[in-house]
Formats: structure tokens, sequence, C-alpha cells
């Protein structure tokens, strides 16, 4: 009977019509921003999962995606250039984690720009969790749940899976349990993700408005690099983000208005720059902990 339920849930969550269709599970998010203060700071954060692959990201953007469409079809219909990031609450993490079946690859993905065009750029990440499942069980919201720890980017976690729930995953890149994770933390509660609850989505497209209008929006297509070079990249983006498009920027270019404003072209890239250098300025907490450079090396 477990068996034959366990098959049922698998089924619904991966039933799909003409359209695509996703199981979205919300995850509340609480996490430590700056490594040397104890404020925390609370997100939601949704794993999308399709019959091929799962999606974990900020929610934040997702959610304003209706918003967003109304207010470019008004400017497009009207001429007049309206400043986006006034009108929506931004999110507190920029990064996409794909997790591909069956083989359950992981791949992390940024959006950065080159000159004026934005790109995807990732790295596939081979770990393989070494997971402790313990017999202790408990009940997290409510689902009944196991408890498991493993060791993962310099910190101890503690996790709780529901084999309720029949699926190796869950949030960021956490994976490889015999039920989906509903709850995970390290053992400093830098990070806590905990499962609110979980909706079908129908006509699922994980490509979101404002990634599909965008210059060069690429449907989702990512450049894939190493692990090192991706590094390098996304840091050098971080401290100066309009570095490869500054040298485009002509003064005749920064001194035009946008259409139907007063703002110039120049006054926005200096907006949009302050608003990225205090974006990836917010957390100096990462989840994983860099490892120190190899003796012999900066």
């Amino acid at each position: 009977m477990k068996k034959f339920a366990s098959l049922f849930l698998l089924t619904f969550f991966f039933a799909v019509n003409a359209q695509e269709t996703a199981n979205r599970f919300f995850y509340e998010l609480n996490y430590k921003p700056k490594k040397d203060s104890a404020r925390t700071e609370k997100v939601m954060m949704v794993l999308d999962i399709t019959k091929e692959k799962s999606i974990y990201r900020d929610y934040t953007m997702i959610a304003q995606d209706s918003v967003l469409k109304i207010q470019v079809d008004a400017m497009q219909k009207s001429g007049v250039f309206k400043d986006l990031s006034k009108m929506v609450t931004m999110p507190k993490f920029s990064e996409k984690v794909y997790k591909f079946y069956p083989d359950m690859k992981v791949q992390y993905v940024e959006r950065i720009s080159s000159g004026f065009t934005p790109m995807n750029i990732g790295y596939n990440d081979d770990t393989k969790f070494n997971w402790k499942i313990l017999s202790e069980k408990a009940k997290i919201g409510s689902y009944n749940a196991q408890k498991a720890t493993t060791e993962f980017g310099g910190r101890k976690w503690n996790a709780w899976f529901s084999s309720d729930i029949p699926l190796q995953d869950g949030p960021y890149k956490f994976n490889g349990l015999p039920g989906l994770i509903v709850k995970i933390e390290d053992e400093g509660q830098n990070y806590s993700w905990e499962l609110k609850g979980n909706k079908k989505v129908e006509n699922f497209n994980e490509v979101t408005y404002l990634e599909s209008i965008s210059p060069g929006g690429n449907g989702g297509r990512v450049q894939e690099v190493s692990r090192e070079k991706f590094d390098k990249t996304f840091n050098d983006f971080k401290k100066d983000p309009f570095a490869s498009t500054r040298p485009l920027l002509k003064p005749e270019m920064l001194s035009q208005k946008m259409p139907g404003s007063d703002t110039t072209i120049g006054d926005m890239v200096k907006q949009q720059e302050k608003m990225l250098k205090d974006f990836y300025g917010a957390n100096n907490n990462p989840i994983e902990i860099p490892a120190p450079p190899a003796k012999g090396k900066k």
C-alpha cells in the first residue's frame, strides 16, 4: 500500500498536459547576510519541478511578472520611459540552480553583462552529498520527516526529508535523500530553509517576463564555464558591473535623455551601477564558504 501511495504521488507530481506543468515548492529562507552580525532576513525561494529538471531561485521577481508586463506594455504604448527599478521589489538572491533528471546534474547560474548584452554563465557542480541518515523523526509543518546530516560548502548541515514526497530534491544544490527535503539548516543557523507549501503551475515557463524582453534575452541559455573561471568572472562583475559596458558609452550617448523623461542615459547608468553594487554588497556571508587559496597562490 505504501509503495502504491508513493507511486501515485510521483505520478501526480510529474503529471503533464500539452503545455508543460511544474510543481512549485515554496521555501522560506531565513539567513544572516552579514557574517559579523546576528541580524537575519527572510525571503521566499521556490523550487520548480518539471518532468526533466528542477529550478531553484528567488520568488520575488516571479511574483511581480504580471505587474511588470503591465508597466512595460504601458510604456510601449505611451512612449514614456519609466525606471522599472523604482517600481519593483528587487530580489535578495540572483542565482538559479538547475538539477537535471534523472542523473541529478547540478548547474549553478548567474546573469552578468557583456557589453550591452546580458548573458547567463554557469558551472556544473558534481558534488555528491555524503548523507548520514539518522533514526530521529519529527513533524515539520504538515510533513512527516526524518533527519539526515552532511557537510557541504564549509558548513555542517542538518536536514529533514519526507519520504511522503518521493522526490530526491531540495532547495539550493541539496539533493540525494529518499524524499524531498522539507527543512535544512547549517549548525550556525546562517541559512535555514523550510518548506511552506506547494502548488501546480500550469503553462509553466521558466523564463520570467523581464528576462524574455531584455536585450539578448536568450531563452535562458547558459554559457558553461569551469568553476574557477566562473568565480573569477562573477567576482569581477560584482566589483565593477559596468566594466564591459563603460567603453561603449560615448559622451554624446550619455547626455541623451530617455524617451518622454528628463533622465539621461548617463543618470540611468549611474543609478543602475549603484543599485548593483549595493545589491552585491548586501551579503558577505555566502551559503558556501570560499576555500582559502592554495599555498603559493594569492
